[in-house]
């Protein structure tokens, strides 16, 4: 039995670029022909993704790596419909590295000038009548502002919020930005609600999509937190810690709730920052701190009772 020869290495630093993706006139150009590309699927060093687009790497363990899982989203949309695709919606946020995204996006591009293309394999394709603003590793790109007006009426609430959270917070978007958005989103289908259920929830203090997600928890449930990003301090004025959420108690002390996200709390240099600031702000007697985690939030419930649970000990003591 012959023995598949492997993936030329110049492919594989491309697919690297491309979420491990490669499409099938890119194999080609490479020296990968139609039967080297069987003998590589047989031996599980090529997996077909759908017609035209194949992974690289089949047995990558994908399922801890959000940010790679929704570009590969973005990839295998822009590969199957050729050179000429644009990145929209939510694959072009994905791309353009929007923090607050669902966990997996569906694919999704347009063709240029406004150009009918049928959806397949779980690809949309939108027809839209403006060009690409930019590019993107060779292909085109929805504007920022384009590729939100796109997605957020397709997004859960949450998401949504996360998402203009942290454009306004790392400037992508300003204030008056925001209005324009909502001039440009009135009328359009999924619209209904997204003023007073997204944009008037929107804050730029939220510093990840986690504290976000926790933040509208707590105010569904009717105990919005009084003040995000909280300075606790000595009675002297020593800066002690920054809380994510805080509730001013009726002692004068702040209950804070801090939403640790893997990406910035695992490391050990971290934790052990993160243990020190939170004995500090409750030794000095300025704070009471509860600590949650993504898991908490997926529960819906469990940070809203247990931030009540506090609050009500707290009158009663």
């Amino acid at each position: 039995m012959r023995v598949a020869e492997p993936v030329p290495r110049s492919l594989l630093t491309l697919a690297s670029r491309q979420e491990d993706l490669l499409s099938a006139a890119q194999l080609s150009a490479g020296g990968v022909g139609v039967d080297r590309r069987a003998r590589l699927g047989r031996a599980g060093a090529l997996q077909r993704v759908t017609h035209g687009v194949f992974d690289v790497a089949p047995g990558r363990d994908r399922r801890r790596d959000a940010g790679h899982r929704r570009r590969r989203s973005a990839w295998v949309a822009l590969l199957a419909y050729g050179p000429d695709s644009i990145a929209v919606g939510s694959c072009a946020l994905a791309l353009l590295g929007v923090a607050g995204l669902p966990l997996d996006i569906s694919p999704e591009v347009a063709l240029p000038d406004g150009r009918f293309g049928r959806s397949r394999d779980g690809i949309r394709v939108r027809q839209l009548v403006e060009p690409a603003a930019g590019t993107f590793a060779g292909h085109g790109i929805s504007s920022l502002s384009s590729a939100l007006v796109q997605a957020l009426p397709e997004l859960p609430r949450a998401n949504a919020v996360a998402v203009l959270d942290d454009c306004l917070r790392r400037g992508f978007q300003t204030p008056g930005g925001l209005g324009d958005l909502r001039r440009r989103l009135r009328g359009r289908r999924g619209s209904a609600g997204l003023v007073s259920q997204v944009f008037d929830r929107v804050d730029a203090r939220a510093e990840s999509p986690l504290e976000t997600f926790a933040r509208l928890q707590c105010v569904d449930a009717g105990i919005a937190p009084d003040e995000l990003q909280v300075e606790i301090r000595t009675s002297g004025g020593r800066f002690l810690g920054r809380g994510d959420l805080g509730w001013r108690l009726e002692d004068g002390r702040w209950l804070i709730a801090e939403i640790d996200g893997r990406e910035f709390h695992d490391t050990p240099a971290a934790l052990l920052e993160d243990r020190r600031r939170q004995n500090d702000m409750v030794t000095a007697g300025s704070a009471q701190v509860l600590r949650f985690t993504a898991a908490d939030i997926a529960t819906g419930t469990a940070i809203p009772a247990a931030v009540r649970a506090a609050l009500g000990r707290s009158r009663t003591t």
